[in-house]
């Protein structure tokens, strides 16, 4: 997922208010002094992104692969873990204002992120998809084949950088629809409102997987995205503390085995070996 000038915005607003905010000390264990509260991980994510992270169908409990990897990470580090859920919008605004310590909400690592942001090794790689229903009269096999239909992909990820960057430079007559949650986009298909949805592969796996789906495949048009833990800046040690704890969890095969649980298949093997 993609920070935008929406969300810089959003941190400078954020910035406003909390000018002269420092984080608590706290943290037990290997975690002592780094987290924001004592004996816990607060952890931002933004929980609509199935199955990365969503809600059960009482709307109370978040599920999905990064809620068990949190979890997971948190049992490692001897903490307990909380969830703040965040609209994607402002996320990036909550970790640079201290109000959670990490953010493990499928956030893309980019260049321009790095840059303002401490980053773990990645976890789980990801690539962009086209996804239409399996009854559309055209299944377009690259962007450009795109041009002249009803086009969605959620708003401030990194699909809506691929697709304003393609939109720019190739110059394509083509009808976007941003949403702010994928879940729409998906929505608006099945309605047969849009033509195709541009999106991530962890997430194309939710919705291809349920039974009876309408949603057929029909390109993959990038392949070099990897989803890693963001932190605020200056938050090194914890970012430290995190990669040895990601590293212990794979060596035993507990990443494998989450993704194994969520996925199918393992998307984990090929971001950590060296």
């Amino acid at each position: 997922m993609t920070l935008k000038k929406t969300v810089l915005g959003s941190l400078l607003i954020a910035a406003l208010v909390c000018i002269g905010c420092q984080p608590k000390q706290g943290g037990d264990g290997a975690l002592a002094g780094l987290t924001l509260n004592k004996g816990v991980l607060t952890v931002g994510m933004e929980i609509g992104y199935p199955p990365m992270e969503y809600y059960d169908k009482d709307g109370s409990t978040p599920l999905g692969f990064d809620v068990d990897l949190a979890k997971a990470l948190a049992e490692k580090l001897g903490v307990e873990v909380e969830f703040i859920d965040t609209g994607w919008d402002g996320i990036f605004a909550g970790v640079d204002t201290f109000k959670y310590d990490c953010i493990i909400s499928s956030v893309t690592y980019t260049e321009d992120r790095a840059a303002n942001y401490a980053f773990t090794k990645p976890y789980v790689a990801n690539s962009q998809l086209l996804v239409v229903r399996n009854d559309a009269a055209v299944k377009p096999a690259s962007l450009d084949e795109v041009t002249g239909l009803r086009l969605t992909y959620q708003a401030e990820t990194t699909s809506d950088t691929l697709a304003t960057q393609w939109l720019e430079s190739s110059g394509a007559k083509v009808e976007v629809f941003e949403y702010d949650k994928v879940m729409n986009c998906f929505d608006e298909l099945t309605l047969n409102r849009v033509d195709v949805i541009l999106v991530d592969s962890v997430v194309a796996a939710e919705y291809l997987s349920r039974p009876g789906n309408p949603y057929e495949i029909t390109a993959e048009v990038s392949n070099d995205e990897v989803l890693a833990i963001c932190l605020h800046k200056d938050n090194t040690a914890l970012a430290d503390a995190l990669n040895g704890a990601l590293d212990q969890l794979y060596a035993e095969g507990t990443l494998q085995a989450i993704s194994q649980k969520v996925f199918g298949t393992d998307v984990v093997s090929s971001v950590r070996l060296p």
